[in-house]
């Protein structure tokens, strides 16, 4: 069974839900977490299947010198950007968020301290990578 990603329009919660292809557009989807109606299909991405080396070699080229980001937060926005699309993964929100901040403009240090919480969420990502 297909795996559709749905997003909630009330609570703006992501989920997913397995519908059979005779199901899609016939069954009605409801949210998961509050149980609205209210829902709309999230398009993914597609994906070209990497080995690990392949990602690998291509940060290492993209990424060789990074001297100098923590003091560019576009500079470190774009190659946190590039790096999370070429794990090929899933990012939670949070990671779009924060980096959407950095090639803003807005340093590390001002997003930790107008959003805490994403500031305990890069640091996960850092764990992760």
């Amino acid at each position: 069974m297909p795996i559709y990603d749905f997003i909630c329009q009330t609570c703006h919660q992501r989920f997913e839900v397995f519908l059979t292809y005779n199901e899609y557009g016939k069954k009605s989807v409801n949210c998961v977490h509050c149980s609205s109606d209210q829902v709309r299909r999230r398009m993914t991405k597609v994906r070209i299947a990497k080995s690990q080396e392949a990602r690998m070699d291509n940060m290492e080229s993209d990424f060789g010198n990074l001297e100098g980001l923590e003091d560019d937060p576009k500079a470190l926005g774009k190659m946190m950007r590039k790096m999370g699309n070429e794990m090929g993964e899933d990012l939670p929100p949070e990671f779009d968020d924060v980096v959407s901040r950095l090639e803003s403009g807005q340093s590390p240090d001002e997003i930790e301290k107008e959003a805490p919480e994403l500031g305990n969420a890069s640091a996960a990502f850092d764990d992760d990578l």
